[in-house]
């Protein structure tokens, strides 16, 4: 069995062609808004209304992206991330769009850091509304090359899982009080792909997904919503030191910052790329199968050579071969 043409198959279209609808999380019709499809939509200007929106990752790509459209809505947003004066213009850039931003530099990898700015934006605000967990790590190395890099795991779980775990202990009380809130949390598609080389990156994201729907078992009377966004590749500075990505299809900030907008507007419990929710679904079925298309994947690409030499100048993008777009094109928004 050719697994290629499985995968073309199940995703049914023409292998080699590529579809950018199977690439972008479903906007807000589905799958989070099936429930709302036949009643009126409010407007993200309204769901903003007297709303404290905290972003982390808000200095540049997604996080800044959001927070951008947010301010353009009229929104209130608490920006943080370890840069201050990037953080200053990105508050800058949604004031002048008619929002209202405050910046909290923060080191998400300091868990007393994190209890420090709970309680700071506690006492000056309120409340927290929203809760965008955006900022996080990725990490691209094959086993081989991982076997005395313990470390990538531990600092790869620290900001993906137990900074945003950090955040919404100590958020979600107030939220549950109130009666309202959300916590977004921006995962990724190769949660549902399970693609090579990204173990440490996956299995952080998947223990968030993971809390996120056992929490969401105990405050569902609650007014309390978790929506996780299975993120596609995004063209932002986290892949830049992957060259490979530079010959993929990927959305831009904005777009997926307008993911985040959406999911404000619909509060889904998720939002997937099509492919991802293919990809999870055949997995259920018949790992197997998944298991030669992830396989055949892993011996097309290699590692980079930053990969194989930490701390080395990355590589020039080398030439796709037609395999190796082919690849791509039947496994849309996924990262090799």
């Amino acid at each position: 069995m050719n697994p290629l043409k499985t995968v073309g198959s199940v995703v049914g279209r023409p292998i080699g062609a590529v579809n950018k609808a199977l690439t972008k999380p479903t906007s807000r019709t589905t799958p989070g808004g099936v429930a709302r499809f036949f009643s009126p939509k409010p407007s993200l200007e309204k769901m903003l209304s007297g709303r404290i929106v905290l972003i982390t990752g808000a200095s540049s790509g997604i996080g800044k992206a959001a927070a951008l459209e947010i301010g353009a809505a009229g929104g209130t947003v608490v920006l943080v991330a370890r840069g201050e004066e990037k953080l200053r213009e990105t508050a800058d850039e949604v004031t002048a769009l008619g929002g209202t931003a405050h910046v909290h530099p923060c080191d998400l990898t300091d868990l007393l850091a994190i209890d420090a700015l709970v309680s700071n934006v506690l006492a000056r605000y309120g409340k927290v509304d929203i809760l965008v967990n955006n900022a996080g790590r990725s990490i691209r190395r094959s086993l081989t090359l991982s076997y005395d890099r313990f470390h990538d795991f531990e600092r790869t779980m620290q900001l993906n899982y137990f900074a945003p775990l950090r955040l919404m202990l100590g958020l979600l009380p107030g939220m549950r009080e109130r009666q309202f809130g959300q916590v977004i949390n921006i995962s990724s598609i190769g949660v549902q792909t399970k693609v090579p080389r990204f173990a440490a990156y996956i299995a952080s994201k998947a223990a968030l997904d993971t809390a996120s729907d056992a929490f969401q078992a105990e405050t569902q009377d609650e007014g309390v919503r978790f929506t996780t966004v299975h993120m596609p590749l995004v063209r932002t500075p986290m892949i830049a030191p992957t060259t490979l990505y530079d010959n993929f299809p990927t959305l831009s900030p904005e777009e997926a910052g307008h993911v985040i907008c959406d999911a404000i507007v619909e509060r889904p419990r998720r939002y997937s790329p099509a492919f991802g929710r293919v990809a999870s679904l055949a997995d259920s079925i018949t790992p197997e199968i998944m298991d030669m298309v992830r396989n055949r994947g892993f011996k097309m690409f290699a590692d980079s050579q930053a990969a194989q030499t930490p701390g080395s100048t990355p590589e020039a993008p080398a030439e796709e071969s037609v395999g190796q777009r082919l690849f791509v094109d039947i496994t849309p928004g996924t990262h090799w």
